[in-house]
């Protein structure tokens, strides 16, 4: 959405837990197929995004209650946070840039707080999906680098082609590859939240194409895989097609992203796309028609490529006609096959106050966290 063992054994002791739970396995999760396994075992993929568990500044126990309320949803699997690019130090931050220096910050607002994350989704049987960079200005992302490292203003898409900025990056990863390498409460890596030839600036070289992107996404998860062979890895795209005969942009390839040739990618383990109809202006016949239609084209990709392809955001807003849009879509993921799902976004009501909410996010209690219990029951079954 636009927008070590040693250190987790520590965090670990930190984390308070109000009721048991299940201990979590030491294994990895594995595609296997269309699937994902543990142990030997299908691994149902179902869940929420908190993109902000890390960077609010929430204590242990608020974090423990995050992951408790994600759990009592049946939910098995969060998509969070793993960049924030400052350049002046405030709240909780992972890089600060110094002109074109960046410094990673290992402290108790930098890696020593994911590594509390870690420690309280472990302590609930949650395994995370770690997104490295984002492609909009929240919380830094792509033109930090490009604008730090080349010059305020330069072309978004210099983020996937400049050698100096591909160079900065893989730095950074390599810092999360390396601290987490060993740590099976890591699902996997994603290269980037949205990635687009175009971000928050509009600034563009106008010569990125589709073809840039995939070969950024071969160069860099083939870098993380050289690194660490435990996890799986991801773009954490949208999903847009690239289909010649098409004048929509969620399918002509405008955008810089074309899914299959991605999917296809031997260092790429899973597939992802978003939906938002609404925010995507794709309302014909109907947003819940046309989401269901995209569903479904996502799931006969994942059938071509034989690999598994999670719906990891979506949303509408509660005036949009959200319980039924929510209940066709989650039933088309589930009939269909879809390997999994992950709705945008989770909320909770922390002692702090509530957690933070773009219009999106589903709080305990409430009709669409009742749903999620339902479907995610659904899905482990059918598994």
């Amino acid at each position: 959405m636009k927008l070590q063992a040693s250190f987790l054994t520590l965090a670990l002791a930190t984390v308070s837990l109000s009721k048991p739970t299940a201990r979590q396995s030491t294994s990895f999760v594995k595609a296997d197929g269309q699937s994902f396994t543990l142990d030997g075992q299908p691994y149902t993929v179902f869940g929420s995004n908190s993109y902000w568990v890390g960077l609010t500044g929430l204590t242990t126990d608020e974090m423990d209650v995050t992951f408790q309320d994600i759990v009592e949803t049946g939910g098995t699997t969060v998509r969070t946070w793993g960049f924030n690019e400052v350049t002046s130090a405030s709240g909780d931050y992972y890089q600060l840039w110094n002109g074109s220096t960046p410094t990673i910050n290992y402290g108790s607002t930098g890696l020593e707080n994911f590594d509390n994350v870690v420690a309280a989704a472990k302590a609930n049987n949650i395994r995370l999906i770690v997104t490295l960079t984002n492609n909009w200005s929240n919380y830094g992302g792509m033109d930090v680098y490009v604008d730090q490292i080349l010059g305020e203003g330069q072309p978004h898409d210099y983020f996937y082609s400049n050698p100096e900025v591909i160079a900065a990056f893989q730095n950074y990863v390599k810092v999360w590859i390396e601290r987490y390498a060993e740590e099976p409460t890591i699902f996997g890596w994603e290269l980037a939240n949205e990635p687009r030839c175009t971000g928050s600036t509009n600034a563009t070289s106008g010569t990125c194409t589709t073809t840039t992107i995939t070969d950024w996404v071969k160069t860099m998860s083939s870098y993380i895989k050289s690194l660490d062979s435990n996890h799986l890895v991801g773009l954490g795209d949208e999903g847009w097609f690239n289909l010649s005969n098409s004048t929509d942009y969620a399918y002509d390839g405008s955008q810089g992203v074309d899914f299959d040739a991605n999917l296809a990618i031997d260092t790429i383990d899973f597939g992802t796309f978003h939906l938002y109809p609404y925010t995507w202006s794709e309302e014909t016949p109907s947003a819940m028609v046309w989401g269901q239609e995209w569903i479904e084209n996502h799931r006969d990709a994942q059938a071509t490529y034989n690999k598994p392809v999670l719906m990891e955001e979506f949303g509408v807003y509660a005036d949009q006609n959200q319980t039924t849009t929510y209940e066709n879509w989650y039933s088309t993921v589930i009939d269909g096959g879809l390997s999994g799902v992950l709705i945008w976004q989770a909320g909770s009501n922390l002692t702090s106050g509530p957690t933070p909410n773009d219009g999106f996010a589903i709080y305990p209690d409430t009709p669409v966290y009742y749903l999620e219990k339902q479907f995610s029951a659904r899905l482990k079954a059918k598994n």
